[in-house]
C-alpha cells in the first residue's frame, strides 16, 4: 500500500494542496486521503483526476472519507 494523508479537520483548500504536494513526490503509485467534509472530498478527487491520477475507492462512514487514489 501507498502513502497516506489525514487531511481530517482541515478546510479547503488545505487537503487539495497535501495531496498535490504527495502525487508531485510519488509520481506514481497509491494515496489514501483521508478528509472529513463532502467539499474536501469532491475537490480532492477533482484535483487528481486534473494530474492524471485516478479514484480507485471511497469509503465513508459517518462524516469521514477514506479515498483511495492511484497512478500506474
Amino acid at each position: 500500500m501507498g502513502k497516506t494523508i489525514d487531511a481530517r479537520g482541515l478546510s479547503c483548500p488545505q487537503p487539495v494542496l497535501m495531496t498535490l504536494d504527495e502525487i508531485s513526490a510519488m509520481n506514481k503509485g497509491d494515496l489514501v486521503v483521508l478528509v472529513d467534509n463532502e467539499a474536501a472530498r469532491e475537490n480532492v478527487i477533482r484535483a487528481a483526476a486534473s494530474q492524471g491520477w485516478l479514484m480507485t475507492s471511497i469509503q465513508s462512514e459517518d462524516d469521514e472519507y477514506r479515498i483511495t487514489i492511484s497512478k500506474e
